[in-house]
């Protein structure tokens, strides 16, 4: 019999909120883990924001603090991220039928 428990992972989550014509770059507005990751996460279903999931990433932007724009070693990462967010929203906006 094995006596090792398997441990559940406590959830993580961030929010990034970029802002093209007022941001340098994305920063972080929302971090937690636990029940108040698996909040942030219910809120961004909610309300229609894409979620990524990227354990690597989470461990780096989980340290900023809130308001803290990211580090320019997450750049090309965040860049991916933000290119999805976007083709889903253009493709969102074309199946109905460019209304918002």
């Amino acid at each position: 019999m094995d006596t090792k428990k398997k441990s559940k992972a406590i959830p993580k989550a961030v929010a990034l909120k970029y802002v093209p014509k007022e941001d340098r770059a994305p920063k972080m507005t929302a971090k937690g883990s636990g029940l108040l990751a698996e909040k942030i996460i219910r809120l961004a279903k909610e309300h229609g924001i894409p979620i990524r999931e990227d354990r690597a990433l989470i461990e780096v932007l989980s340290q900023l603090d809130l308001n803290q724009e990211i580090p320019p070693s997450v750049y090309t990462v965040v860049a991916e991220i933000l290119a999805f967010v976007y083709s889903m929203n253009n493709r969102w906006a074309g199946l109905k039928g460019g209304r918002g």
